[in-house]
């Protein structure tokens, strides 16, 4: 990660004076305040965009999540101006003291803010891609199903669960992370009560396939109704894919569907790829059309 304190950036978005402009702020020195909700209970949305050579992005794809979260949480509307603001002073802020085109994380998160006063909160982050995200990049990731707990009806039956808004409460998908560590592998993709393919606790799951009679060459994930987060970066790949020639689709996946197929990546927006190299102990070799679904993930998300 390198030097935090010097290369760590935070941007105040919101401010304590309504009206004022965003700004940079120390890094180094504690900017929440203790009963702010986004500590005491996650009560808030966040958005993590690739930084690279400069631009931020697929940042409209971002900021359409990041209204429709703060909407299903009933917060505020943001203002995506003053957001976009922000970044721009994070970004300028990250090259002055890193110099430019290093690749790195940006978070936004947008808290409903602290109990004692009711005024929201918000900042933005820029952080250096850590080692391990660029080591899963290259050799691909191990990887367990682990049951999620609910059935795939459960945003109908309970809109309060919040399924598909990309909230703060990530503590049972790091829960699951730090159990799959702890069993010797690296990532998990998650199951509903029914038996069907969610995603990854970070990422969204993508399935190449290959048509033996035709040929043609087909990327499936998961449609969202099933009660997961919609994808940047899958939608990015798939509209690129589309394209290439392929045939994109969304539609309810089984374990064995993963097994079957020729091949399985994790997609995020800062990782990019992770391609499966092992599903619940049975190894999963690396395909022909490996290197081109990577390449065009690659392309969706940086380019």
């Amino acid at each position: 990660m390198g030097n935090w304190n010097a290369e760590f950036v935070v941007v105040d978005v919101l401010g304590t004076n309504e009206g004022a402009e965003p700004q940079v702020r120390d890094g180094s020195v504690p900017m929440i305040y203790a009963d702010d909700l986004a500590a005491v209970r996650g009560d808030g949305v966040f958005e993590t965009f690739m930084l690279r050579g400069g631009n931020v992005r697929n940042r409209e794809r971002h900021a359409t999540r990041f209204l429709n979260s703060s909407a299903m949480l009933d917060l505020p509307e943001p203002d995506l101006e003053r957001w976009y603001r922000a970044t721009d002073i994070a970004v300028a802020d990250f090259e002055e003291k890193n110099g430019p085109g290093q690749e790195a994380a940006l978070r936004w998160v947008y808290s409903r803010g602290r109990e004692s006063t009711g005024q929201p909160t918000g900042w933005v982050t820029v952080a250096p891609v850590s080692e391990h995200v660029l080591h899963d990049r290259t050799h691909g990731v191990r990887v367990m199903t682990a049951e999620r707990g609910f059935r795939i009806d459960l945003s109908e039956r309970s809109p309060w669960a919040l399924i598909g808004a990309k909230t703060l409460s990530y503590a049972a998908n790091m829960a699951a992370l730090r159990s799959a560590k702890k069993r010797g592998v690296d990532d998990v993709i998650f199951l509903s009560d029914e038996g069907l393919v969610l995603e990854g606790p970070t990422s969204t799951v993508v399935v190449a396939e290959v048509d033996p009679a035709t040929g043609e060459k087909k990327l499936v994930t998961p449609p969202t109704h099933v009660g997961i987060l919609k994808g940047t970066s899958q939608a990015a790949l798939f509209k690129l894919a589309e394209q290439r020639g392929w045939t994109t689709e969304e539609r309810v996946l089984r374990v064995e569907d993963l097994q079957a197929a020729a091949g399985v990546w994790l997609v995020s927006s800062v990782r990019v790829q992770a391609r499966v190299t092992e599903l619940d102990g049975v190894e999963m070799p690396r395909p022909e059309l490996a290197d081109e679904v990577e390449e065009m993930a690659w392309e969706a998300v940086t380019g």
